[in-house]
């Protein structure tokens, strides 16, 4: 047998050593932890995310957009220290600021253009995640 080539696999044919590796397709899901769920909730809530499963007084909750998921799961370990950033693309970040605005929550920093090319602002969640609502620039 050439050592260039694999054996047949019962599903396909026979493969290179140097075959292709399986490529990442997308983001499912973010599970972030929370040590009060019904505030956390309240704080996803105001900023339009629909919840799919759980709710206040559940351990897990989720909250489906876009064909992804935002999780919030309890920990007695949250709040946490910075850890990095959720980016959520939104169709109008300035009238998302706005309302996250009306609804007495306060965002890091106001809308802006970034060198990179998005809009964005930042706002923390009430256990230290950070989430940033952006939108490509045209």
């Amino acid at each position: 047998m050439n050592p260039t080539h694999a054996s047949p696999s019962p599903t396909g044919p026979a493969t290179s050593d140097t075959a292709q590796t399986p490529q990442i397709q997308s983001l499912s899901a973010i599970t972030l932890a929370t040590r009060d769920m019904s505030r956390a909730v309240q704080f996803y809530e105001a900023l339009g995310f629909p919840i799919k499963f759980g709710g206040p007084q559940e351990a897990f909750t989720s909250f489906e957009f876009g064909g992804s998921y935002l999780n919030l799961i309890v920990d007695l370990r949250a709040p946490v220290n910075w850890w990095g950033r959720v980016i959520i693309y939104v169709a109008d970040v300035d009238a998302l600021y706005r309302k996250v605005l009306s609804a007495g929550l306060t965002p890091s920093l106001e809308p802006s253009d970034a060198p990179w090319g998005e809009r964005y602002f930042h706002i923390t969640d009430p256990d230290g995640h950070e989430l940033s609502f952006a939108r490509p620039l045209r």
